[in-house]
This record gives C-alpha cells, sequence and structure tokens, in this order.
C-alpha cells in the first residue's frame, strides 16, 4: 500500500489579490516520480515554491510527512527542508567553485563531518551522475547536460528524501535529456527518494512519470491527477488531451514505456 509523504489539502496559491491556482489536492507518495504539468503560466513553478516551503498557502496547507511548515517552529523547519534536495532549471551552480567545491558546499554547511569524509562524499556523488573525473573542473568547462547533472550530485549530498526538479530538460538535447530522465530513475531506485518534476516535456512525462497533478491556467485548478500514461488512456477532458499529445490524436510516437 502507498504511504502518503506530501499531501496538499484545499490549496489556493495566489500574489496579493492575484490567484494563481485554488483548490489543490492531491497526494505524493513515498517513491513516486511526480509531475506537475499543465500549459504556460499555469503556475507549475509557484506550485513547487509551495511544496519546498518558499511560497506560504494563501489558504490550504501542504503536508511533509504530516507536518505542515508553516505551523512548526523554526529548528524543525529547518530540519525539515534539509530532507529536500532541489535543482533549479539553470543548475544554479557557483561559478567561482569547482564541481566538487560545489557539490562539498552543503556537507561543510550541514554535517559535522572532516574535511577527509567530504572529499569521499563528494567524489562518491559525482560518481553517482557520471562526473567523477571532473571533480576539479570549473561549471563552465563542462556541457549543459554536465552542469545538470553537477547540480544534481550538490542537490543529493545530504542524502535527501524528496528531490524537487523544475524543467530539468530544458535546453538539453534529446540523446542528453533521455540520459538524464535514465539518471532520475536510477537516483530514485538507489537512494528510494521522492521525485517530484515541474515539466513540459512529453517524452519526459511518459518515460518516467507514475504520477500527476495537471493545472489548468482558464480555470485556475486542477483538471486531473494521476499516472500520466492513465491519464492519456482514459481522461476525456480536452485540455489533458491536447496537452498529453500536441494536439494529435495519439501520443508522439515512442513516448510512452511500459
Amino acid at each position: 500500500m502507498s504511504q502518503s509523504h506530501i499531501e496538499v489539502n484545499n490549496l489556493t496559491m495566489a500574489y496579493g489579490p492575484m490567484v494563481v491556482q485554488r483548490d489543490l489536492n492531491f497526494t505524493i507518495n513515498r517513491g513516486d516520480i511526480f509531475v506537475i504539468m499543465g500549459g504556460s503560466g499555469c503556475g507549475k513553478s509557484t506550485l513547487m515554491k509551495h511544496l519546498i516551503g518558499l511560497n506560504r498557502p494563501a489558504q490550504g496547507e501542504v503536508l511533509f510527512a504530516g507536518k505542515s511548515l508553516w505551523h512548526i517552529d523554526e529548528q524543525e523547519r529547518r530540519n525539515l527542508l534539509r530532507r529536500f534536495g532541489i535543482t533549479y532549471q539553470a543548475g544554479a551552480l557557483l561559478s567561482s567553485l569547482t564541481l566538487g567545491e560545489n557539490v562539498a558546499l552543503p556537507l561543510q554547511q550541514f554535517t559535522p563531518l572532516k574535511p577527509s569524509e567530504i572529499d569521499d562524499l563528494v567524489r562518491y556523488k559525482l560518481a553517482l551522475v557520471g562526473l567523477e573525473p571532473y571533480q576539479h573542473f570549473m561549471p563552465s568547462e563542462i556541457s549543459g547536460g554536465m552542469r545538470k547533472r553537477a547540480a544534481l550530485a550538490r542537490a543529493i549530498a545530504l542524502d535527501p528524501e524528496v528531490l524537487f526538479f523544475d524543467e530539468p530538460s530544458a535546453g538539453l538535447d534529446p540523446i542528453s535529456a533521455r540520459l538524464l530522465d535514465d539518471l532520475i530513475l536510477e537516483l530514485r531506485d538507489s537512494l528510494g527518494a521522492t521525485i517530484v518534476i515541474v515539466t513540459h516535456e512529453l517524452a519526459s512525462i511518459f518515460a518516467i512519470g507514475d504520477n500527476s497533478v495537471f493545472l489548468d491556467p482558464e480555470t485556475k485548478t486542477q483538471l486531473a491527477t494521476g499516472d500520466p500514461k492513465q491519464l492519456l488512456a482514459s481522461c476525456e477532458l480536452p485540455q489533458i488531451q491536447r496537452f498529453l499529445t500536441r494536439g494529435e490524436r495519439q501520443a508522439p510516437t515512442g513516448s510512452i514505456t511500459s
């Protein structure tokens, strides 16, 4: 039986009087690869900010392991946030540090480990994403796909329970994007982490997503939640069918994998 990891209850997101989305209700189970999807301007990135505690709900709540980030004391809040790993669309690596130094930073800040122990962990995390030989390279010396993987190595430095990705495949060629999808699957299985992804890339949605929420910019609420492949097969709402088929009657060839 699936165990809930993050619960969203009657969530309304707003910037002042402007409502972005309202009445969101869904559950992210432990071990899910959960996709936040929908058209441009629907509030996908805003929802992720609410899930990681950057934005306070206008109404409703987000529960992590049964606790609201906004109804606990500051120390407990910090402890909960350390159980998250986050990668941003541009990677957000510090350009003045090597890849190894970028990965070491959270270990130096949040653990009592000795420098030699941190160095061992840095090499291990970089090895997990296939970048151990590049430990001493600067971010400017490697490709865009490699920077995405280096950012992922930093995100898993503290062995997070939940990994958040904001448009992980943005700017990557199809082969690099597929390799990144494969890496996300491998990390989910090896680390036992829950994965939450903001993306509009159909290939990634069908290849790795096993749960999702679909946000609609017109009605400003969710239209459906569930496995994207099942939504494609059984959900008759035209907004979802248009999104999942790019306006065609069938999904792109080869985009659905078993």
